[in-house]
């Protein structure tokens, strides 16, 4: 359950965010918004300039006289995380300290090894981001109904742990906690395995013909939407969570063999007995599997009945036509955009709960639309 965003803030101020990035600069946003004084700090000032400038908060060396604060963000690189939070925790000697790392059993390791008070440490993985990196990507909206992962240790005071779940809901998010290593193993499933498979099936297409690329549809896009990633910043976040990864790619490496081997059966002989059968039961495997991704705000799952539409490629032209569908008191689930290749249209797949979809349909044609069946 996320907070009401006209509630006061649950977080005790000030917040100092280390790291003014995309999300070190949308935490500064959503929690400058609320009310909560934030201190912006980072190596580049050009990088903390932007973010203070933007609204997120206000630099800390040009307040002297700022209280210290009570929560301090870590939103550094990986793989320098785990020294900047010891730095933090030893600087800031009553301050809860947490990071926004996607990995966090190396960082708690090393910790540990350096014998840092983990009693005022809850790490934190916000589930949310975007392809674009900086502080000029930053949006105080981007955690909005998004899981926000707390991986306190056995030291983790409870206090500390309450924190970081206060900045999680006052961002909009949900807070989950669990341990640390069970966090790094989820992600390697859900987001670090498809951040590889997306650039690997991205990277096919560097010297493919550009008649083959002409064809693109929307469904390459999906699959390769994540491939544009910072490839330094993943090459940390592997490195930091190599072995769950390994063992995600390797069941992937597995299942992918036995549909190159009935491929290549199928493609000696048509009539190859079970290849059939394992190609459907790999592709029904996989919408099961879709099936279970949670729906928006993190609901149970919920189908979807997409309404193509035509639409003009014009100024103002997918504006009116969410407005049409706004008046017929129909809401948007989801929208995808794709456009034909040597024409000025666009094809809207609008997605809307099933009830609604034949009489939104009959609806815009009505209204002008250009409806396929």
């Amino acid at each position: 359950m996320t907070l009401d965003p006209t509630s006061p803030a649950l977080t005790r101020g000030p917040v100092r965010v280390v790291g003014t990035g995309l999300l070190g600069g949308s935490i500064g946003l959503a929690m400058s918004a609320r009310g909560v004084d934030v201190l912006l700090s980072d190596p580049s000032p050009t990088a903390m300039a932007l973010a203070r400038d933007m609204g997120a908060g206000r630099v800390h060396a040009e307040v002297p006289d700022a209280a210290e604060p009570a929560l301090v963000v870590v939103a550094a690189p990986p793989d320098v995380v785990a020294d900047v939070v010891a730095a933090e925790l030893q600087r800031w000697p009553g301050a809860v300290v947490t990071d926004v790392a996607s990995v966090k059993g190396e960082p708690l390791r090393e910790l540990r090894e350096r014998g840092a008070d983990l009693a005022r440490y809850a790490g934190g993985h916000p589930m949310a981001g975007r392809e674009r990196s900086g502080a000029v990507s930053a949006r105080g909206d981007i955690f909005a109904g998004r899981p926000w992962a707390i991986t306190a240790a056995p030291e983790t005071e409870a206090a500390a742990v309450e924190a970081v779940r206060a900045l999680a809901l006052d961002c909009g998010a949900m807070p989950v906690e669990m341990p640390p290593e069970q966090h790094d193993v989820a992600v390697a499933l859900v987001s670090h395995t498809p951040q590889v498979a997306a650039s690997l099936v991205a990277a096919r297409l560097r010297e493919a013909p550009d008649v083959a690329v002409g064809l693109a549809g929307q469904g390459l896009r999906d699959v390769t939407r994540i491939a544009a990633s910072d490839p330094a910043l993943w090459v940390q976040i592997l490195t930091g969570n190599a072995g769950p990864v390994a063992a995600v790619l390797r069941a992937l490496r597995d299942d992918l063999d036995q549909v190159i081997g009935a491929l290549e059966a199928l493609a000696e002989d048509p009539a190859a007995p079970g290849a059939r059968g394992l190609l459907a039961r790999a592709i029904a495997d996989g919408g099961l599997g879709r099936d279970r991704i949670p729906g928006k705000h993190g609901s149970a799952p919920t189908r979807y009945a997409p309404v193509l539409v035509v639409v003009p490629d014009a100024p103002g032209e997918l504006a009116r036509l969410l407005t049409d569908v706004g008046e017929e008191g129909v809401s948007v689930e989801d929208l995808r955009l794709e456009h034909s290749p040597g024409q000025r249209v666009a094809l809207a797949e609008i997605a809307v709960l099933p009830a609604a979809a034949e009489r939104l349909q009959h609806a815009l044609r009505a209204r002008g639309w250009t409806v396929p069946e």
